[in-house]
């Protein structure tokens, strides 16, 4: 029943290469391009983040664009550096990253609403015990006066997302299983994730679960469509949604470039998140494994291949 977890397309894709990295190679390897990403960026945080920085008192719209310019930046490398390592040690293409070229749209459109909608449940889930308000904010930076920053800010976090999935479950994850197994891709690339955001402000020991389910919620994703771009919109609309839809925290970090809705958790910090946002409360934890839940068991999904 979960042949397509054992043989999937990812698989096939990262064999095409005449060679396949090794793990101890692959993962000092993921964690060079994740700081060196980071390095090339400092200039440009520092000048969001000081005092005389573009973060003083700047424009909505400024803000946005900024935000999304730091993100494009940073994951843009990430993608970059991932298809020059594969294309020259590897001998592959940017498509055997999952990245292939049949049924895009259908499948980043599907990918984009079911984001936007799982996150939102995790919102009503919220709502529904009484754990989220409204909260009083600058009126310029809250709704149609942020409706520029908001949407500058958008190619940006298509870029995050699309970094960080093909990092992780276009390269770690297929070249892992089939080098090795399939269930160490799964378990490894999911480690890999939660690991990168150990630094985050805020992190709780529920984050951590919460971002190792979503790593294995965005394996079986990938896994269950044989391809990367869904998973890659549904990580860029989720990301999205938490900081400029709904103004929550993304990963224990303030969104910059305004939101559309400026909403506070007025709940335990446990079914919340707190000041990580929500991906640090049971709200998401419940959310994900519905997610995992139906991924694995509904074998009639218009993710599958057949």
């Amino acid at each position: 029943m979960l042949r397509w977890i054992t043989h999937n397309r990812l698989y096939d894709l990262a064999r095409q290469g005449r060679r396949l990295t090794p793990w101890w190679a692959l993962l000092p390897l993921a964690w060079f391009i994740l700081l060196f990403t980071q390095i090339i960026t400092l200039p440009l945080v520092l000048l969001m983040s000081g005092r005389e920085g573009l973060a003083s008192g700047q424009p909505v719209a400024l803000s946005g664009l900024m935000q999304g310019l730091l993100l494009a930046v940073a994951f843009g490398a990430v993608v970059l550096l991932v298809w020059l390592w594969v294309r020259l040690y590897e001998k592959r293409g940017l498509a055997t990253l999952g990245l292939e070229r049949g049924g895009v749209l259908r499948r980043y459109g599907r990918g984009l609403l079911i984001g936007l909608l799982t996150f939102a449940g995790a919102v009503g889930l919220m709502a529904l015990f009484g754990f989220v308000a409204p909260e009083a904010s600058d009126p310029s930076r809250v709704g149609l006066a942020a409706l520029g920053g908001v949407l500058l800010v958008i190619p940006g976090w298509l870029v995050q997302g699309a970094g960080e999935e093909v990092l992780t479950r276009g390269w770690i994850m297929p070249t892992m299983a089939a080098r090795y197994r399939p269930w160490l891709g799964i378990l490894v690339s999911s480690l890999f994730f939660t690991l990168a955001h150990g630094l985050n402000p805020n992190l709780t020991a529920l984050a951590l679960v919460n971002l190792f389910l979503y790593g294995l919620f965005a394996a079986v994703y990938a896994l269950r469509e044989g391809s990367l771009w869904g998973v890659c919109a549904f990580h860029s609309a989720w990301n999205w949604a938490q900081g400029n839809l709904f103004g929550l925290a993304v990963s224990g970090n303030q969104a910059a470039g305004g939101t559309l809705l400026d909403l506070m958790e007025t709940g335990p910090d446990r079914f919340t998140g707190g000041a990580f946002g929500p991906e640090g409360g049971l709200a998401v934890t419940l959310m994900l494994l519905a997610g995992i839940a139906i991924m694995l068991a509904w074998d009639r999904l218009p993710f599958s291949r057949h």
